[in-house]
């Protein structure tokens, strides 16, 4: 996250928040500044002072306020609930700038927390995943019902990929084998795998005629 998108989001907090959950965010963001401690204590109490639906972007931004590197990132993963494990894993594109932190994705990977799994497969996981733990992940999506959207660069890595069909068309046999409906997505995906056709310009054409 750079510094103006930053700005962007404490300023959208800033509008969302009533007076009190502001002036809370506001003391937390100055103790993730100063680097004091307690600033990863606002980082747990987040939901309960700005409200579930700000508290992704809350943490986030302390996060990135901190400066947190990847030993911090993974020791609040480790010690976080499920929504703590969440906004970690939000602000990995952001802070996790090698592979280091793939181990908290792949963490993610093997639960059934379907807002684990969602914020896995973001940005941070498409860059880093080799192809095998990728293919899994889109796999773990059809498995959860985590909409395939939620796939960071889902068509670019997809394409071509032989393997990723032959695994989507073993899955979609298997659920129609066992009289259960293959999902729309597994279509979607298995469409995105198709190579890029071969473009063959109407000079190209003229002139491999003429060569004949």
């Amino acid at each position: 996250m750079t510094a103006s998108r930053a700005a962007v989001l404490r300023d959208q907090l800033g509008a969302a928040l009533p007076d009190p959950a502001r002036a809370w965010l506001d003391r937390a963001t100055q103790a993730a500044t100063a680097a004091d401690a307690s600033w990863e204590l606002r980082f747990a109490e987040a939901g309960r002072r700005c409200g579930p639906e700000h508290a992704d972007a809350a943490r986030v931004l302390l996060l990135h306020t901190a400066h947190a590197d990847t030993h911090t990132l993974a020791r609040l993963y480790d010690q976080g609930t499920a929504a703590e494990r969440r906004a970690v894993l939000l602000a990995l594109p952001d802070l996790a700038t090698g592979p280091d932190a793939l181990p908290l994705v792949e963490d993610a990977l093997r639960t059934n927390d379907t807002r684990l799994v969602a914020a896995a497969v973001g940005p941070y996981g498409a860059a880093h995943l080799d192809p095998h733990a990728w293919r899994h992940a889109v796999l773990k999506c059809l498995f959860t019902g985590v909409p395939v959207a939620a796939v960071a660069d889902l068509a670019r890595r997809a394409q071509g990929d032989a393997e990723l069909a032959r695994m989507l068309r073993d899955y979609a046999s298997e659920r129609t084998a066992a009289g259960r409906p293959v999902p729309d997505d597994l279509h979607h995906v298995l469409t995105l795998t198709a190579p890029t056709p071969t473009v063959v310009t109407p000079t190209a054409t003229a002139r491999h005629g003429e060569e004949s």
